[in-house]
């Protein structure tokens, strides 16, 4: 398994911006299939964004053209860049890792709460 600690959660206006990172170790990081997902109160955790060993990413239509997932290798760690935050936004966000392509996430983060004001 993989141990991953999130950071850069806040609270942040609406309109603005916060990068999540999620460090990574216990275990070769740059073939790792990663996402991120968000839990905000009462609902289920959802599927934000992801990124494959060779760099493909997806994203969830609600984040498309305002969230931005991407790696440093160098660094062991993944990013989520969120702009143009709406209070809808508002959430634990989770990183996670596969230990295999075709398997389920199954190494998680603690969570980093981030918080849009309007």
């Amino acid at each position: 398994q993989v141990q991953l600690v999130e950071s850069g959660g806040g609270l942040v206006q609406a309109g603005g911006s916060l990068r999540l990172s999620c460090a990574t170790s216990g275990r070769t990081f740059s073939n790792l299939p990663m996402g991120w997902f968000r839990q905000a109160p009462g609902k289920e955790r959802e599927f934000v964004a992801s990124i494959r060993g060779y760099g493909s990413t997806s994203y969830a239509d609600s984040v498309k053209g305002r969230f931005t997932i991407f790696r440093d290798s160098a660094k062991n760690t993944v990013s989520l860049q969120m702009n143009n935050l709406k209070p809808d936004d508002t959430a634990v966000y989770y990183c996670a890792a596969k230990s295999r392509v075709s398997g389920p996430y199954d190494s998680w983060g603690q969570g980093t709460q981030v918080t849009v004001s309007s």
